[in-house]
């Protein structure tokens, strides 16, 4: 009986043993593969009257350190009132040499990109986001502006954002433009004026 009860007792801890170690192995989690924000000193917006090629503008947030808000610079984006503007989003960084340009990462990963292009009141600016990823959604790097000067009051503010989405990014091409699931990129407020 007394043997009974040690090898009992033997057989008890060695399953006790046996499912901790087994436990551990579960729960050993693999490595997780991320994609690091590359660092985006510069946003320039290149806008140009549809009805005027020759008539560019170029507006431009600058952070060259990157942590903002001490070496940030932004310029306040003038609009003609009634005009649409093709414009362009380049994304740089600035702190290589040469400078790269980031916003060709962004296009050719642009089933994994967002840019969100939000203006807001009281000016009223119409912006019309119009190239798309290999899906068919929209990415943002390209848009239309207009300023509609309805109101007494020209000025207001365009908040550019770009989220990169990965495996995540909607498939919707309608899908509206915030909230959305990401990292942020960058994350703009510019001035607007419309004249």
């Amino acid at each position: 009986m007394k043997n009974s009860i040690i090898l009992f007792s033997f057989y008890f801890a060695t399953a006790i043993m046996f499912c901790s170690c087994k436990k551990d192995d579960d729960d050993v989690t693999k490595p997780q593969v991320t994609n690091e924000n590359e660092l985006i000193t510069t946003m320039k917006l290149v806008m140009t009257e549809a009805g005027n090629p020759s008539h560019e503008q170029v507006f431009v947030s600058r952070d060259l350190d990157g942590t903002g808000p001490g070496l940030l610079t932004i310029d306040t984006i003038r609009l003609v009132n009634g005009v649409t503007y093709n414009t362009e989003i380049l994304l740089l960084d600035e702190t290589k040499n040469p400078v790269d340009t980031i916003s060709k990462e962004v296009e050719e990963e642009g089933d994994e990109h967002l840019m969100i292009l939000s203006p807001t009141w009281p000016a009223d600016i119409t912006i019309i986001r119009t190239d798309t990823d290999v899906n068919g959604v929209v990415i943002g790097l390209k848009s239309t502006f207009k300023g509609n000067a309805v109101t007494t009051d020209k000025n207001g503010k365009v908040r550019i954002v770009l989220k990169h989405q990965g495996e995540d990014k909607t498939k919707d091409p309608n899908v509206a433009p915030d909230p959305q699931p990401g990292t942020t990129d960058i994350d703009v407020h510019f001035p607007v004026i419309i004249q």
